[in-house]
């Protein structure tokens, strides 16, 4: 049943995170913590964080990553900027984080939107042409 014109519709939360990006063990590892040790790089994975009920803590997390991040090749072809296969995800959280994470705004058909966005998102992904950051902001 509809809502009643007195009755407000819920307004969906939206969210954008980042978090550290994530590099297989081994050399590429170490060159990553390396380069965060020395101020070198500060590579972040971004995403859209959705919280469609203000009464839960839960929220639906959209990103768009490579599809194997722990692939070495993956992440050499990162660093060399060149396309890899990639994959947009939609899963869970428990709760929204902490930090890193800024609320953005507010959208009655947050979910649908993103849904019908990342269908539509092409998955080859370059990093600074194509990458999270992209997706992020054109969402």
């Amino acid at each position: 049943m509809p809502p009643s014109a007195s009755m407000p519709a819920t307004h969906t939360a939206v969210y954008v995170a980042a978090v550290p990006l994530r590099a297989p063990k081994g050399p590429a590892q170490l060159l990553m913590s390396a380069g965060y040790s020395l101020g070198m790089w500060d590579l972040q994975h971004f995403m859209v964080l959705l919280r469609p009920d203000p009464a839960l803590a839960q929220a639906l997390v959209f990103d768009f990553q490579p599809r194997d991040p722990e692939d070495v090749l993956a992440a050499l072809a990162v660093l060399s900027r060149r396309e890899i296969p990639g994959v947009v995800r939609r899963r869970t959280l428990r709760r929204v984080p902490d930090g890193r994470c800024w609320l953005v705004g507010h959208c009655c058909d947050a979910v649908g939107a993103a849904t019908r966005f990342s269908e539509r998102w092409t998955t080859g992904l370059v990093v600074g042409e194509h990458d999270c950051r992209d997706y992020t902001n054109d969402g």
